[in-house]
């Protein structure tokens, strides 16, 4: 499962779908519930995207 979720297509895919749902959340949702749903996405694409550029190649 580790090996999965560390996979760039899947950690691409984490951080833009995680992204597109910050940036809707609090349009499509009213109030806290709205806001703290834009939040805990901005965390998880966050850290998706921190964890892509750590594993991006390095050249020689």
């Amino acid at each position: 499962m580790k090996s999965l979720l560390a996979s760039r297509p899947v950690l691409w895919f984490l951080f833009l779908f995680n992204l597109a749902v910050a940036a809707v959340a609090p349009f499509a949702v009213d109030g806290a519930q709205g806001v703290l749903t834009c939040v805990g996405m901005g965390v998880v694409s966050l850290g998706a995207g921190i964890s892509l550029l750590r594993t991006r190649k390095q050249p020689a």
